[in-house]
């Protein structure tokens, strides 16, 4: 009787970086991501307003997203403000989607990384977001975008910024306990397979200090719960280029 032959079952390769984010925009598996603006930036636009600062969304103004996505917030943006817009991501797949929805609108988009030099000319956005976006950078890279979203926003203009914030998070000590990074502060998305970067509130206020006047400071609640940990904590900051 002949034997059946030993098949080995082949491991799945993970898929690390742009072509993590092109599979996820093409067809999701790990994220829910959406089309809809970010609650957070509404909730932006909306302080700025109020703090007599509206003229930073005057019609014809343009806003540079470092980390676009499907371009929902530029879009946003856009559509609310008559905005025009530049934005760059890793995703080529995120950037082709970005493009379909945003024919309407005076938007160019750019695949790249946004630790690069940036697509722009010096002082000519009004708003920069770095939306989750700079975590994914190391630390020179980090650097390079705070300075690069200076250089291209106008004396007066504002930056809104978004990530993970390592106080009091149990995800956060838990990643950087079990799958450390070669930078201290950092782990390596058991997921993605890349490194992200966690600041600390003072870590944060301090490295934006160096350019820009902060405004306004939000974290998110803590969140223990009776079960353990719940979502991850944010903190957003909302900061201003000096007029001299």
């Amino acid at each position: 009787m002949a034997r059946k032959p030993n098949f080995v079952k082949k491991k799945k390769r993970k898929v690390h970086g742009a072509a993590f984010w092109d599979r996820e925009y093409t067809n999701p598996q790990h994220l829910k991501l959406s089309t809809v603006e970010s609650a957070d930036l509404t909730k932006f636009t909306r302080f700025a307003i109020r703090q007599k600062r509206g003229d930073i969304f005057t019609v014809g103004n343009s806003a540079f997203d470092a980390g676009c996505g499907n371009g929902r917030n530029l879009i946003y943006l856009a559509e609310a403000f008559r905005m025009k817009g530049v934005g760059v991501d890793i995703s080529s797949a995120a950037i082709a989607q970005a493009k379909a929805a945003s024919h309407d609108y005076n938007i160019h988009y750019h695949v790249g990384s946004a630790g690069a030099p940036l697509p722009a000319p010096d002082e000519s956005q009004s708003v920069a977001l770095d939306m989750m976006t700079s975590h994914f950078l190391t630390q020179p890279e980090r650097v390079a975008l705070r300075d690069e979203l200076h250089r291209v926003l106008q004396p007066g203009g504002w930056l809104f910024m978004k990530t993970f914030l390592k106080d009091g998070d149990l995800h956060t000590s838990r990643l950087l306990h079990e799958f450390p990074a070669t930078e201290e502060g950092a782990y390596i998305h058991p997921v993605m397979g890349v490194a992200e970067y966690v600041y600390s509130e003072e870590e944060l206020v301090k490295f934006l200090k160096e350019k820009f006047i902060i405004r306004k400071v939000y974290r998110s609640h803590r969140h223990r719960t009776k079960k353990g940990a719940g979502k991850r904590r944010t903190i957003s900051i909302y900061a201003e280029k000096d007029y001299r």
